[in-house]
């Protein structure tokens, strides 16, 4: 881990858009020490709040690498410096992430303008990884005028990224049964953008019906509420890509007018104070169990001597004494 000195003299350099500082700041916050942690985040945390934070999720198959490729070109086009983290499943052998550099990614690589880090789930739950909301502060910091978030494709467990983005991609495609239906219960409800990709295959039609009729449903809301859109794209010849561009751009004008992007922002920060919270208790009642103190409360409940709640009691009055 570098010294304390280190940490400043990174962010800085990675603020004048140095890639090679970027990637340690990021191997910094996904090795998860607590030490580091920290001074990754003070560092941090009088550079960020200003890059547009994107979802890109969807079931398995919907074409989200492609798509957030199509996407990253587009972006670069108009001079937009843009981040990706890539979020894959974990190898069971190394805990590193399965598909590595993004192959479908490569035509960026030597785009000083792009950055892109896969990132591995490491079994965190909800399409994210343990370390990605500090992640997003590293690329945001960095200069980033826009960060693509691309969930681990695993279905309705996607939901979490909508606490990390300021707008959330939903990506469907044609052919894949009842993917809508299947859906429905889960990633439909947290879209600020729906795509239907892959619309050059037969059902593309059905799909945006479908979905528009599902929104038709679910009712407009107020006035000046936001009103989905649902995009076509085929992202493997890179069309429609502009108006997904354009609606996410819209998206962004309508959080900023109404204040809601501040609003978002700050319940993401409201969670993540208590995730962190809590992890530090987490890690103080290992301490106790290490003590025996948390069997020994079991034994108790179990004979019929304490309650649960008040042995969850005397356990909270453990960690208040440090014990």
């Amino acid at each position: 881990m570098p010294r304390r000195a280190d940490v400043p003299e990174l962010v800085e350099r990675a603020r004048r858009g140095e890639q090679l500082a970027v990637a340690r700041l990021i191997s910094l916050v996904e090795d998860g020490a607590d030490r580091a942690l920290r001074q990754v985040a003070a560092a941090l945390g009088p550079h960020t709040g200003r890059a547009h934070v994107v979802g890109v999720t969807g079931p398995p198959g919907a074409g989200k690498s492609t798509t957030t490729s199509e996407v990253v070109g587009h972006l670069r086009r108009q001079g937009r410096k843009v981040g990706v983290l890539a979020v894959d499943p974990s190898s069971p052998f190394s805990g590193g992430a399965l598909l590595g550099d993004r192959v479908r990614m490569s035509e960026h690589a030597t785009d000083d303008g792009v950055f892109i880090r896969s990132m591995a789930s490491r079994g965190h739950l909800g399409g994210l990884a343990w370390a990605t909301p500090q992640a997003l502060r590293v690329l945001d910091a960095a200069g980033c005028d826009v960060v693509l978030v691309e969930t681990v494709g695993v279905g309705q467990s996607e939901v979490e990224v909508v606490a990390l983005a300021d707008t959330t991609v939903v990506l469907l495609a044609p052919g894949m049964g009842d993917g809508v239906q299947a859906a429905k219960a889960g990633i439909l409800e947290i879209a600020d953008v729906f795509v239907v990709n892959k619309a050059d295959r037969d059902g593309a039609g059905q799909t945006v019906r479908d979905l528009r009729q599902m929104l038709a449903f679910g009712g407009q809301g107020a006035e000046d509420a936001w009103r989905r859109p649902v995009v076509r794209t085929v992202a493997a010849r890179g069309e429609g890509v502009d108006d997904l561009v354009a609606a996410l751009d819209a998206h962004r004008d309508w959080l900023d007018a109404r204040g809601e992007r501040t609003r978002r922002r700050r319940a993401r920060a409201e969670a993540e104070i208590e995730a962190i919270a809590l992890d530090q208790h987490r890690s103080r009642i290992g301490d106790v169990r290490g003590a025996a103190g948390l069997r020994q409360l079991a034994e108790r409940v179990l004979a019929g001597e304490l309650d649960p709640y008040t042995a969850a009691d005397e356990l909270t009055a453990r960690l208040g004494q440090g014990r």
